[in-house]
């Protein structure tokens, strides 16, 4: 169900908690616009609330290391981490205590199902939905969503 806001005094104070997949961050620091750099804004002022774990950092270290994979960015590798450092300080970190083993296609993406269940979140923003929506155990209320989708559900909000 999308969110729906009465009144701009509810959207104010209530933030959707979400976990965003490496794979949203990658495009939003690749790409000057589109929905990727939509959820990034979002997280960074306040209209989103991203969870962050272990693992999770661990993957975002990894990939923010690799220069190849920038090599059409034009940031620096100093802005990328800057602007890392500006998302993780609005990220809520989130220890996971029990391993629910989503069993996911790819098996290395079961710490993001994981994370978002230990934090509560309503959403896991990805551009792998395939991966994720082909889990064999399933969460109430976790929905798994593209940025584009999620794009459009918080698009009422004032800015």
């Amino acid at each position: 169900m999308p969110f729906a806001y009465v009144d701009s005094i509810y959207a104010i104070i209530s933030s959707v908690i979400i976990v965003m997949d490496t794979s949203v961050f990658v495009s939003a620091v690749l790409g000057p616009w589109g929905a990727s750099r939509e959820m990034l804004r979002a997280c960074l002022s306040g209209r989103l609330k991203p969870l962050m774990g272990t693992a999770l950092f661990a993957e975002y270290e990894s990939l923010l290391s690799r220069d190849a994979l920038f090599a059409t960015c034009r940031l620096d590798s100093s802005q990328r981490d800057s602007l890392f450092n500006a998302f993780l300080s609005v990220c809520r970190w989130t220890t996971i205590y029990f391993g629910w083993r989503p069993n996911l296609r790819d098996e290395g993406d079961n710490h993001v199902v994981e994370l978002a269940v230990a934090g509560g979140a309503e959403v896991i923003v990805t551009k792998n939905i395939r991966d994720f929506r082909s889990a064999e155990l399933h969460f109430p209320g976790l929905r798994i969503l593209r940025p584009e989708d999620l794009a459009k559900e918080i698009a009422p909000w004032p800015h």
